[in-house]
């Protein structure tokens, strides 16, 4: 009796190790590499409501920026090339911490300066930055098909680190 009940006990811990590694548990839900990206809404500077979770199945570079921000002027046009270059694979969303600027329109008129074309999203009060734990301007957050952190990069990237970045994924 003993016997049947080891080999039972060893046939069910086999069954569940291999379930686990065929099946895994969904990601836990934070700001660290491995972890589900948290979802978040926000209105685009055009006033169109996106959320991150509309973007599940494509890759998503969230970029954390602001307008005085000199090192985040520097790579929004490595970031518009980005965008034109890879079209439809990799979704750009460049949040803006609207709470530091003076007004909408000076996000507006740097945007409109630099001819950006990818959304921009304003995070008026400074909600969305607050639970990605940005500390520092420009902080980037690569995120795959199936909503996962890849890396996170704090400060500016050049063209070649984001496209490294984003084969990576």
């Amino acid at each position: 009796m003993k016997k049947i009940l080891a080999i039972s006990i060893l046939v069910f811990l086999i069954g569940y190790a291999i379930y686990n590694t065929v099946i895994p548990s969904n990601a836990k839900v934070g700001v660290t590499e491995g972890n589900a990206a948290p979802d978040f809404e926000l209105t685009t500077l055009d006033g169109e409501k996106m959320s991150l979770s509309d973007l599940k199945g494509k890759k998503v570079l969230i970029n954390f920026w602001a307008t005085w921000c000199p090192p985040c002027r520097s790579e929004m046009p490595d970031m518009q090339q980005i965008y034109d270059e890879y079209d439809d694979d990799v979704v750009i969303a460049a949040v803006n911490l609207t709470s530091s600027e003076s007004s909408v329109d000076t996000v507006e008129s740097f945007v409109n300066e630099l001819s950006l074309t990818f959304p921009i999203l304003l995070d008026e009060k400074g909600k969305v930055n607050n639970e990605y734990e940005v500390l520092s301007y420009p902080t980037s957050y690569f995120i795959d098909e199936e909503g996962i952190i890849k890396t996170k990069f704090v400060g500016a990237l050049s063209y070649d680190q984001m496209k490294k970045l984003i084969d990576d994924m």
